[in-house]
Order: C-alpha cells, then structure tokens, then sequence
C-alpha cells in the first residue's frame, strides 16, 4: 500500500452520548487514518468554548518541570527539551524515554475531567498522562516511535490537543527519512484545538510520528497523550 487512506465513520456510541459530551454532531465524526501497519483515528472531542476554557484551566494549573529534570538523553548526549513537559497519573508509576524517567504528579481535576471525556470515546482505560507545551511554532518534538516497555502490550495512545493546531507527521521506519517505492509515503494530519488523535496497535511498531517546527504559529498548544502504563492497570 503506497497511499494512506482517511475515511469518516460514526461514533459507536451514538450521538445521545455525544451530546452528553456537548459535541456538536458534526464534530463527533471519527477519521479514520490508515495506511501499512498505521491504524489511527481523529475526530473533534471538545467543542471551541470547551476547548478554550480547559486551556485556561491548563495554563494555570499545570506545574511543568524545571531544570536538569527537563532534559533527555540523546544521541550520547543531555539536551534541553524544545518545549516543557510534566506527567500526571497515578501513583507507582514510572515512565522511561530518552533516559529521563517520569514519576506522575497526582491528578488534578482538569486532567480527570479529560481522561473521563477520552476513556468515554474510546472504550480504553487511562492511568498516566504526559503532558507537553509548545510556547509557539519554534517548539518542536522529533520524530520517534512511543514503544516503551512500560506501556501495556498493545494499548493505545490518547493524544489530546488545546491551543495553536499544528502540524503532525507519520513516517514509516524503514523510509530513512523519504518515501521509497516499497514504503509507504509520510502521512500528515492537522491537529486543530480540542482535537483528539488516537494511536493504535501496531502503528508504534512500523511508524514514527513527530511534530516539525513551524515558524508561522504564534501560539502556544498544550498536548496530553494519555497512556495505559505497567504497574497500576485501571478498569477492566
């Protein structure tokens, strides 16, 4: 398959528990993304005013990391994180990338708010939540694969969006940074504000996504990808 495929369907859960969410039936429209080996799914979760007054909630209430505690370990080296970032979930956790390890702060009520409205949507359980902030288009987050082996075997991954869209990419592991003719080319979405992106198995196995800098946005955007982590499972 050389050609990624986007096509709508209908929330399995009706539109009675749209409205419920305050999702206008329009928005409540999942996408489906796929191409070899990329199962995803997009659709609007939250409304503009919901999505304006819980990146309100966000910029006042989450406590980023500071210091040593904000950088990573790559290619041999410690470099600062070109945006901040901070977990929240639940307690004994931990998460590992890039040689930093996240202990969860406790929940807070605007996340709680968000996972119920997320776990509604999507049928899945959430214990962890990694939060990151991009100041305006300079930040940036490089291309990588979430395929830790803290995660639960086959779980999927949330990605929640507030503030500024940007631009997303896929980009199959065996292209080397260009399309060839026996993979799959990049696939590029939008993610617009109130947004949700939902990643699922094997799309972590066979493809890297990133989001490139885009000098032109001006604002900042706020994104929780919440996560299903070893240790602590939530729900059945």
């Amino acid at each position: 398959m050389d050609k990624f495929l986007i096509k709508k369907k209908r929330n399995p859960l009706g539109l009675e528990e749209e409205e419920k969410n305050g999702v206008e039936e329009k928005e409540a429209i999942w996408k489906e993304i796929r191409a070899e080996g990329l199962h995803c799914d997009y659709r609007i979760l939250f409304s503009k005013s919901e999505a304006d007054g819980i990146l309100l909630e966000l910029e006042r209430d989450i406590e980023y990391l500071q210091g040593d505690l904000a950088k990573l370990y790559v290619f041999g080296k410690w470099h600062n994180v070109p945006r901040k970032q901070v977990a929240y979930g639940d307690a004994g956790l931990s998460y590992t990338y890039s040689g930093a390890t996240f202990s969860p702060k406790p929940w807070i009520p605007v996340l709680q708010r968000v996972r119920e409205c997320v776990q509604a949507v999507t049928g899945h359980s959430f214990n962890f939540v990694l939060i990151n902030r991009y100041k305006d288009g300079r930040d940036r987050m490089g291309e990588h694969r979430d395929d830790e082996r803290e995660l639960e075997p086959r779980s999927p991954i949330a990605s929640v969006s507030f503030g500024a869209g940007r631009d997303f990419v896929f980009r199959h592991c065996g292209s080397k940074g260009h399309s060839t003719p026996s993979h799959p080319t990049p696939v590029w979405l939008h993610l617009e504000h109130g947004s949700l992106l939902v990643m699922r198995f094997p799309t972590n196995q066979h493809w890297r996504h990133g989001l490139p800098a885009r000098r032109g946005v001006t604002g900042p955007r706020v994104n929780l990808t919440f996560r299903d982590v070893r240790g602590s499972h939530v729900g059945p």
